[in-house]
């Protein structure tokens, strides 16, 4: 009985792990719950997460259209606590290869936040526009920006 419960286990802990992955997958939702998008995302991975002022992080999101994509804008909002306190554009070509091809991709957006960003929830809302195509998706999602390295510790107070 030993060998069938330990085979058990060993079964267990290894689909748990093939799920490890989605456990940490930021929730999103779409603008509009109705639309018909050219673009559906599969899913949004931030790196490292919580975010820290003052360094780098990567927000990574897998997507896929049916619909070959030449070009575009990603115009991506932020707020803070409710209030819109950011927005910027960029060419979709620099967030992702053109032209996209129809099947799977991945956009990818690099930010350094400065060091004073405070910390706290956020809510990251992106609308990406095609050439011809007004809205190809949008999304928004939360995301936390954790305390980051100041500049300033205990010892300088």
């Amino acid at each position: 009985m030993d060998t069938v419960a330990t085979q058990l286990k060993l079964a267990l802990l290894a689909i748990s792990l093939l799920f490890l992955p989605f456990l940490h997958a930021t929730d999103f939702k779409y603008c509009d719950n109705g639309g018909n998008y050219v673009v559906k995302i599969n899913g949004i991975d931030i790196s490292p997460n919580p975010v820290v002022s003052g360094k780098p992080a990567t927000f990574s999101i897998s997507a896929s259209t049916g619909q070959a994509i030449s070009g575009g804008k990603a115009v991506i909002d932020v707020s803070y606590f409710g209030f819109h306190i950011h927005q910027e554009t960029h060419p979709l070509c620099e967030e992702t290869s053109c032209p996209i091809a129809v099947g799977n991709f991945v956009l990818s957006h690099n930010q350094v936040l400065p060091g004073f960003t405070p910390p706290g929830s956020y809510t990251l809302k992106m609308t990406l526009t095609g050439d011809g195509i007004p809205q190809l998706t949008c999304i928004s999602f939360d995301f936390k920006i954790g305390f980051g390295a100041s500049g300033f510790s205990i010892s300088d107070a």
